[in-house]
């Protein structure tokens, strides 16, 4: 589909956009689109959106909002426009984000784009790093330094011993991450990450430690965190690995499954009863198994099994009315690329509108949001995501993203600017 945005306005769009801060741009309008206001609403065909200082202030038929003078206007006529993506499980981990206070702003717009905006996630939860690096990140993108996505984050997580499979990255990179080993140890690290400002907690309840081992968090130390996080309104998140990290997380009151769990039995209706009777949200991440079976060299019949058994969790917990969350585990692998993992959602049964509302509406009102994002409606931040394809037809038009907006701020488009790039 051709992009249809006016020459004239290039420049317009890369000085307003990108040199200024969100509460200084000038009216934005997204003119003729088919607007997916919420994952409920029914779309509003031949739309527009009027954007002021960050925020939607009108949405409906492009006949009924008046374009003010002087507005930047981005034609999305044969397009589709939704709401920002929120992906619930990254890591700002990777090595061209571990050097976020010296990195330039360059670098770390390049790295951004490649991980988050480029598939339209306007805010991520960074769900294990190093948090005062996250932090420095953070800052630097909410300044308009550079071009980001708003990023929650659990900082360092809490285990009694690190994964097998993060050693050789963290002993190379020179990152210490201490293992939690009393309740009084969790309680100090819940209080520390929270002065500090850190949004969630992440527990290892199930820490893979290689040869079919799996050390369990013990369920002390589990309901020690869980409960000095929740006096800090922060949510929890827990890697399961096998079925009694599950039951851990489960019994200590965490609030959100990073994974579906590979070393668990079938997920019976009993057992998924006991989930959402636990409140318990789902992050399938099954993009997460296609890449690590791969990587395992195993034969393409034992990793379709594998990934067979993670689609039919996320299948049965959704049927059942589970939430979900979408997340990829990007940071942890390099696989940024969205379209898999939208399809993966729709073999295990998932609907347009349920993959949408695992992107917008689910994590919103998860993570106590919702009463400024995840829809597009009037007082609602300006994040939007601006698709090439109808998702109606086809998940994977999830995934073919034109253009991001952050808080009124054209964060990317597939369309380049003067000069070979984004002016500041």
């Amino acid at each position: 589909m051709q992009l249809r945005i006016v020459p004239a306005l290039l420049l317009i769009l890369s000085v307003v956009f990108l040199a200024c801060g969100p509460c200084r741009a000038s009216d934005l309008v997204l003119i003729g689109g088919k607007i997916y206001p919420s994952p409920t609403e029914p779309p509003v065909e031949n739309g527009s959106i009027l954007v002021r200082q960050g925020q939607i202030v009108a949405i409906g038929p492009a006949s009924a909002i008046k374009v003010p003078g002087g507005a930047a206007i981005i034609d999305c006529k044969g397009l589709v426009v939704t709401a920002g993506f929120w992906n619930s499980h990254v890591h700002i981990f990777t090595p061209g984000l571990l050097r976020a206070r010296d990195s330039t702003a360059a670098q770390l717009d390049e790295e951004l784009d490649t991980m988050f905006n480029r598939w339209g996630f306007t805010t991520v939860f960074d769900l294990a790093s190093v948090l005062d690096n996250t932090l420095v990140l953070r800052r630097r993108i909410d300044s308009g330094e550079v071009r980001g996505p708003r990023i929650l984050t659990v900082g360092e997580p809490i285990w009694t011993i690190d994964p097998v499979y993060v050693r050789d990255y963290m002993r190379e990179n020179k990152i210490h991450i201490p293992d939690t080993e009393t309740p009084d140890q969790a309680i100090a690290l819940v209080r520390d990450h929270a002065a500090k400002g850190a949004d969630g907690i992440k527990l290892f309840t199930g820490s893979l430690q290689g040869g079919g081992k799996v050390a369990a968090l013990p369920l002390a130390i589990a309901k020690a965190a869980v409960e000095q996080a929740h006096r800090h309104s922060m949510p929890v998140f827990a890697h399961p690995q096998n079925l009694e990290g599950v039951e851990i997380a489960i019994n200590s009151g965490v609030d959100v499954l990073a994974h579906t769990v590979p070393d668990s039995p079938p997920w019976t209706p009993e057992f998924i009863a006991r989930l959402k009777r636990a409140n318990l949200a789902l992050i399938p991440t099954l993009t997460l198994f296609d890449f690590v079976a791969r990587a395992g060299q195993g034969p393409d019949q034992q990793r379709g099994a594998w990934i067979d058994k993670m689609v039919a969790e996320l299948g049965a917990y959704s049927k059942a009315g589970g939430e979900v969350l979408f997340g990829t585990d990007i940071g942890y692998t390099n696989h940024f690329d969205t379209a898999l993992e939208y399809t993966l959602m729709s073999h295990a049964g998932m609907t347009y509108p349920q993959i949408l509302a695992s992107l917008t509406t689910n994590p919103a009102r998860r993570f106590r949001s919702s009463g400024h994002s995840g829809r597009i409606a009037n007082g609602m931040d300006a994040d939007l995501v601006v698709l090439g394809a109808d998702p109606a037809h086809d998940a994977t038009a999830f995934s073919n993203v034109r253009y991001v907006i952050r808080s009124g701020k054209l964060i990317f488009s597939t369309r380049p600017y003067t000069n070979g790039g984004f002016a500041r």
